[in-house]
């Protein structure tokens, strides 16, 4: 725009064309953050499954070890008996020691094994419990994102008729923009949306805090419109701040 441009345009017009293109821009960030949200709901319930995975897997690992000793328990046990068995023909004094040794060796290391069979049910049961604990937390971040989509898809709806609503006012007030002034309005606007109009703060861009020239403020007095010489922002005297 050129510096004697003359054109007149009212502050209270562009102060509600900002007002307009603020309210747009937040109701634009609010609906983006609604699928966020959403997905962050997702990941939760993604890495609470995990965690359910997680507990059941270690909760069979333990089992199978279990069941593994207790296999071995039982078939340590028959050896045992199968060595009694033996005890009663043994064919020397040698070879009844040994046996009784033998047997005396397999008991003893049953014993050890029953005390791990012990601590491995115990210890099957405190994971059994992780699993249950894991599961709940699971079904709660479920239903939390059941809940969350439904709030975000009525919320998001709600945004963007109000969205709606808001791009119409700006349709609408528009059309009180001069028209010398309407394609460098739009052009910056499109590329700069709220950031295209700054209030003018005592003396300074209330945008980028350009300090004004006494030339640009008196233009603002004549109700000139004027452009910041640094952010080339449209500068307008809130009507709550009016140029003296």
């Amino acid at each position: 725009m050129r510096a004697d441009n003359r054109i007149e345009i009212r502050p209270s017009l562009l102060q509600k064309l900002h007002r307009i293109h603020r309210q747009i821009t937040d109701l634009s960030g609010q609906i983006e953050r609604c699928p966020r949200q959403i997905k962050a709901g997702e990941h939760m319930v993604t890495e609470g499954s995990k965690a359910k995975e997680a507990a059941q897997g270690n909760h069979k690992d333990a089992v199978l070890a279990c069941d593994a000793k207790q296999l071995q328990l039982r078939s340590r046990e028959d050896k045992i008996k199968d060595l009694d068995a033996k005890l009663k023909t043994a064919a020397s004094n040698r070879e009844f020691s040994l046996l009784k040794e033998q047997i005396a060796a397999d008991k003893q290391a049953n014993e050890v094994l029953s005390d791990e069979i012990l601590e491995g049910l115990e210890y099957i049961d405190e994971l059994a419990a992780v699993v249950q604990a894991a599961s709940e937390e699971l079904e709660r971040l479920e239903k939390e994102q059941a809940d969350r989509v439904t709030e975000m898809e009525q919320r998001e709806a709600e945004l963007r008729s109000e969205l709606d609503r808001v791009t119409e006012e700006l349709r609408s007030t528009e059309k009180d923009i001069p028209s010398g002034a309407l394609d460098d309005y739009r052009r910056i606007t499109e590329a700069r949306g709220e950031e295209a109009l700054a209030p003018v703060d005592e003396d300074s861009c209330g945008g980028c805090y350009q300090i004004l020239t006494t030339q640009l403020i008196d233009r603002l007095r004549m109700s000139l419109l004027i452009r910041c010489p640094n952010c080339n922002a449209f500068l307008y005297s809130p009507e709550n701040r009016q140029l003296g």
